[in-house]
């Protein structure tokens, strides 16, 4: 309003009055000119008047507005705060109280572990005192009771010594009394009495001198008799064969006779070593005489003579063929075709042909069916294809008509002894032996009599086996294999140091939890590949394995089940190599009993390393000295010495073993031994 006013009054000073400078002020009031025109009149400040109403109004509703929004701001920001610190502090809290319960926890196990050791400590105090205590306590009663006791004890003695000395002297009146009585009516009983027994017993030894003579008599005239029978016969037997043996074969027929000077020349080059030569004079009389029996014998004996210089199969082959040829001609004399296929039965069965030998043989025994020889020679050919049914016929064919025959009988016990009838081999391959017969020396039939009788219970095993030793068949009582290499050290146990394969060793050893985890993901007998032992070396139970090399040479596909113990033993020869080894897992359950045996040869050395061994009930013995297996750890022993195991324990016992060569044969003993 004053503002206005004055813009009033001062358009009215300065245009009319001229009493103020009018581009001063209205510069000054320039900028309130609200209608434009160029100066501040009534109308602006009109304008004016009401632009400041709102201004005011607007200003204080915006005013309103920003403390409102700072307001509510500082209200949500106090809340967010407040918010804040409350979470905070709750998590503060918890923080704390978690911190004081474990720190409470923590206090009160160590006090209650504290006031356990004390409590043990206290205990122990009280209990040492206390047996302290009790000690002195019944060593000053046992004192006491002592002295009372030698106190009593020397008045009761005392007492009873007085008594005893009273009632003897009156014991020893009444006794001597009575036994002046008594001796008397004794004495004359006694003499009564024997001459009654002397007389009895003077006619109970006439009686039995009469009996015992009587049957000594007869059993000895029986004895005789049969040690008559059995020399006559083994007499009659020898006789036969010593004949058989001096008499000389007739190999020539009537023909041959007439070129006899031409056949014992060639014969002679052969006999001399000249095989080259004497094959070739042998042809010419074959040329020469080709109905000639004994030169195509000649002939055969030279080509298999050659063959033997030459080391030639195809050579003996064509000695083969001659000696068949010879034996097949007219006129043929029935000693040069004994001669002929015996000798074709034994070369063919040199060359592995053993069904073409029992062929050879079969038809020998048919040609000469009286002669028991050949038959126990057939026999051997049945055996030698594992046709044991017949050969225990052709056995039990010769025994039949020689009852007595040791060859037969050897051989016979064995075939019973291999269909587990052990009680019935033992007397054949015993008397077998006893007989000495040729051919029956062999120390197989020792080591099997041997183990029969061990799995009868019967200690004169060791009786034959030491005769087996003193025959050469046997390094020693323990050590029985048959296939041995001479001069290699020979002891039961082994040391790792002694093998000399220490780097194999560490290897099995540090590698153990693989080999058995592996081993077990392949035990589920649902997969087949643990297969039941089939050696018959159980008395009982159950006995399983699962072989990755034998003879040298990897089992099948065996190896892809257990590539990681497959893959540690690449590399180590003496045992993948081992030509008469094997390296196979073996299970075996509770309850089972291996019987005592040997392996088959001195050429190499086993061992065992632990998978999985029961805490007990597991145990092996080498001769006579028993040990047990332990988890990841290496035993090594000469399975060429009699071995036996027994599982005893509740669960399995699974281990891996591993054959490996003997330490001392050479490289060139390794690569030419024959395989086992």
């Amino acid at each position: 309003m004053v503002l206005a006013l004055l813009g009033v009054w001062s358009s009215v000073a300065v245009v009319w009055l001229d009493l103020v400078d009018y581009d001063n002020v209205i510069g000054k009031l320039s900028a309130y000119d609200a209608d434009g025109d160029g100066d501040f009149d009534v109308e602006d400040a009109k304008v004016l008047l009401g632009k400041s109403e709102k201004e005011r109004l607007q200003k204080e509703r915006v005013a309103k507005e920003k403390a409102e929004k700072e307001r509510i701001e500082k209200e949500r920001v106090a809340k967010e705060k407040a918010e804040k610190e409350r979470i905070e502090k709750e998590r503060v809290a918890k923080e704390k109280a978690e911190k004081e319960r474990i720190e409470k926890e923590r206090v009160a196990k160590e006090k209650a572990e504290n006031e356990r050791i004390e409590k043990e400590r206290v205990a122990k105090e009280k209990a040492e005192k206390e047996r302290i205590e009790k000690e002195r306590v019944a060593k000053e009663k046992a004192e006491k009771e002592r002295i009372e006791k030698e106190r009593v004890s020397k008045e009761k003695a005392e007492k009873e010594r007085v008594e005893k000395e009273r009632v003897a002297k009156e014991k020893a009146e009444k006794e001597r009394v009575e036994k002046e009585r008594v001796a008397k009516e004794k004495a004359e009983k006694e003499r009564l009495e024997k001459e009654r027994v002397a007389k009895e017993k003077a006619e109970k030894e006439r009686i039995e001198k009469e009996r015992v003579a009587k049957e000594k008599a007869e059993k000895e005239r029986i004895e005789r008799e049969r040690v008559a029978k059995e020399k006559a016969e083994k007499e009659r037997l020898e006789k036969e064969r010593v004949a058989k043996e001096k008499k000389k074969p007739k190999l020539l027929n009537a023909f041959e006779k007439t070129i006899k000077a031409e056949i014992d020349a060639a014969e002679k080059l052969r006999k001399k070593g000249k095989v080259e030569e004497a094959v070739r004079a042998f042809d010419t009389l074959v040329q020469q005489y080709p109905q000639s029996p004994r030169c195509r014998y000649g002939k055969a004996l030279a080509e298999d003579d050659l063959a033997e210089k030459m080391r030639s199969n195809d050579m003996l082959q064509k000695a083969l063929s001659t000696y068949k040829e010879a034996s097949e001609l007219p006129n043929a004399m029935p000693d040069l075709i004994k001669a002929t296929l015996k000798k074709r039965a034994e070369r063919q069965q040199f060359l592995g042909r053993m069904r073409g030998a029992l062929a050879t043989l079969e038809k020998l025994v048919q040609i000469f069916s009286e002669d028991v020889a050949l038959k126990n020679d057939l026999g051997v050919a049945h055996l030698l294809i594992g046709d044991n049914k017949s050969a225990k016929r052709v056995y039990e064919e010769v025994l039949a008509i020689a009852p007595s025959n040791g060859f037969a009988k050897v051989h016979y016990g064995f075939i019973l002894k291999s269909e587990n009838k052990i009680a019935e081999s033992i007397p054949f391959l015993r008397d077998g032996l006893e007989s000495g017969d040729p051919g029956t020396d062999d120390g197989r039939f020792y080591f099997h009599l041997g183990d029969a009788l061990q799995r009868m219970g019967d200690d004169s095993a060791y009786k034959w086996y030491e005769r087996g030793h003193q025959r050469g068949h046997f390094a020693s009582v323990w050590q029985r294999s048959l296939y041995n290499v001479d001069g290699l050290k020979a002891q039961p146990w082994w040391t790792p140091k002694d093998t000399g394969y220490m780097d194999l060793i560490k290897t099995l050893e540090r590698n153990w939890r693989t080999i058995r985890d592996e081993a077990l993901s392949v035990m589920d007998k649902t997969t087949g590949l643990f297969v039941p032992e089939e050696e018959n070396l159980r008395e009982k139970g159950e006995w399983g394995q699962f072989t990755l090399w034998q003879q040298g040479k990897k089992a099948g596909e065996s190896c892809h089940s257990v590539p990681k113990t497959c893959g540690l033993l690449e590399r180590y020869t003496e045992a993948t190599g081992c030509k008469r080894g094997q390296i196979k897992f073996s299970v075996m359950q509770p309850g089972t009993h291996v019987w005592p045996h040997t392996g088959p040869t001195n050429c190499r050395l086993r061992m065992h390393l632990g998978l999985v061994i029961p805490k007990t009930g597991c145990k092996i013995r080498c001769t006579n000295d028993t040990r047990a297996w332990e988890e990841g750890k290496v035993l090594i022993f000469d399975d060429s010495f009699e071995h036996e195991v027994w599982q005893d324990a509740d669960s399995y016992r699974l281990i891996f073993i591993v054959d490996v060569w003997h330490p001392e044969l050479t490289q060139y003993q390794r690569q030419t031994l024959s395989p086992i």
